[in-house]
């Protein structure tokens, strides 16, 4: 035994003598390095045999070490401090750490109190045990009568259950509706000028009907003041049934702002009102309106993102968003197993405002959307006497439809459009899918059924849904094709056609 002991000393003495001569040799690495007086004795040496210019090198090589040595003095001060605030972070993290486990276990023992009252409560009224969690009562209701405690606890969805209650016996209404879409302007016109003093070109409303019918999703686009927010308001006062305005807000970042969310804590859904129009739109066949004011204030490509997938599905019946993860019992009548049907009867209308306070809306949002300008006031003009109206979806839908069948783009038009993509293609580098055609084939045919010209229908839809894409570009590398493609329009559509395109892309030329 006494001879591993000495075995075994010798090997600790080997091993750590090796330690300490690393740390003696990085001690006196440190004072070598630190020796002033040797690098006096060894100057010393050398100085009687120095020229001018090697007195000069001298003098430089002494500086590059004193540069070196306080950088190195630098970098091991920033190691340290480096090394002092990560050791600060970690502490602070396990110190959160550990009052977030403790004030878990604060809320594990007032949930356990809240469980144990309810069980008190439960007894009470002679409930079995296992009956407690389906029926919570607040404070007070312990002395109501049985037939007086609030069965509506378990409901988590109060106002869609408040339309529940109001569409009970509800049957829907045949309005004897017998207007076609050139009068259907002219009413909406004089009603909007009559009741509200709100006066509109024919040309603007014309727009406005022949865009609803093309897309869900109509973006109202200009300076402030023009009257956006208001077309789509009086739109909703004239068919007696009020818009729904949801004011957008710079935090919007996802779906929950437009229908809302599950709040675990509560076991409530914070319904919004835009939730509440769509159920309620399941119920009838009116038209209903969602307004999305000021909509680029946030980015619209975050909150509305799954409403543009759902409504770009070719069968409504697929137009189904979920809600909520699961379904329960006392769940809203039209809410199946937490997933609602978005109706077709329902429009959603976006307000613009192009400044430095909002985003840029996107090519995905605008090219399911159909924008319209409004930068000019309407003339005052005296109105016809026209009261709002009960108009049923499925008349103006069918109308919609009856206009596209019988108004059908000619080929002669269809085909300069192509020629025109052809032209964009090659000089521009920019072309349009076949969504976009499918849209211009919807608005066109309804924009001549409202007592429209198909070219001018052509022309503004492609300065607003095409031309657009312009603004990507490099304008001042594009300027000097502007002329030609000018020229192009005058030639393949007839002479000053095509204004609107015309002006808007000279007025793209002026920018640049």
């Amino acid at each position: 035994m006494k001879t591993f002991i000495k075995y075994f000393y010798e090997i600790l003495s080997q091993f750590f003598s090796g330690f300490i001569s690393i740390f003696k040799g990085i001690i006196n690495g440190i004072k070598k390095i630190f020796d002033i007086g040797a690098y006096i004795k060894i100057a010393s040496n050398y100085k009687n045999d120095f020229n001018i210019g090697e007195w000069v090198l001298f003098g430089i090589s002494v500086l590059i070490l004193l540069i070196f040595v306080g950088l190195v003095v630098l970098l091991v001060v920033f190691i340290i401090r480096k090394y002092i605030r990560f050791r600060k972070t970690i502490v602070e993290q396990e110190s959160m750490l550990d009052e977030i486990s403790d004030l878990n276990g604060r809320v594990a023992t007032l949930l356990k109190e809240k469980e144990d009252i309810l069980a008190m409560k439960v007894s009470q009224i002679g409930l079995k045990p296992n009956e407690s969690a389906t029926l919570e009562k607040i404070e007070g209701e312990e002395n109501k009568p049985e037939e007086e405690l609030d069965t509506n606890t378990s409901i988590r969805f109060a106002k869609l259950h408040d339309v529940d209650l109001k569409y009970a016996d509800y049957k829907i209404p045949n309005y004897g509706n017998n207007f076609n879409l050139q009068e259907l302007v002219e009413l909406f016109r004089n009603f909007a000028a009559g009741k509200l003093k709100l006066y509109y070109k024919t040309e603007m409303i014309r727009l406005f009907i022949s865009a609803l019918a093309s897309t869900k999703l109509v973006i109202l686009q200009g300076i402030s003041g023009t009257g956006k927010t208001s077309l789509a308001y009086a739109w909703g006062k004239f068919l007696k049934h009020d818009s729904c305005v949801a004011s957008v807000q710079p935090s919007w970042r996802d779906r929950s702002e437009l229908f809302g969310y599950f709040n675990e804590f509560t076991k409530k859904f914070n319904e919004t009102d835009i939730l509440k129009e769509l159920y309620e739109a399941g119920y009838t066949d009116d038209i209903h309106t969602v307004i999305l004011d000021e909509m680029n204030i946030s980015r619209v490509e975050y909150y509305f993102a799954e409403m543009l997938s759902i409504l770009e599905m070719p069968n409504q019946d697929e137009w189904i968003v979920e809600v909520v993860s699961s379904g329960w019992a006392s769940d809203p009548i039209h809410l199946k197993n937490g997933k609602l049907k978005i109706p077709p009867n329902c429009w959603y209308i976006g307000t613009i405002n192009n400044d430095d306070s909002t985003f840029m809306v996107t090519d995905k949002v605008y090219d399911r959307a159909m924008p319209i300008d409004i930068n000019d006031k309407g003339q005052v003009f005296e109105p016809e006497d026209v009261p709002a109206q009960d108009i049923n979806y499925s008349y103006v839908n069918q109308l919609f439809k009856d206009a596209i069948a019988s108004n059908e783009m000619s080929e002669t038009v269809l085909n300069k459009i192509e020629e025109m993509d052809d032209y964009v293609i090659k000089h521009f580098r920019i072309a349009f899918g076949n969504r976009i055609v499918a849209h211009m084939k919807k608005f066109v045919p309804v924009y001549i059924a409202c007592g429209g010209d198909e070219v001018d229908g052509v022309d503004y839809f492609i300065a607003r849904k095409i031309l657009r894409k312009f603004e990507q570009l490099n304008i001042s590398l594009i300027r000097d094709e502007i002329d030609g493609f000018v020229e192009f329009l005058n030639k393949t559509f007839g002479e000053n056609k095509m204004k609107e395109c015309i002006e808007y892309v000279l007025r793209l030329k002026k920018m640049s």
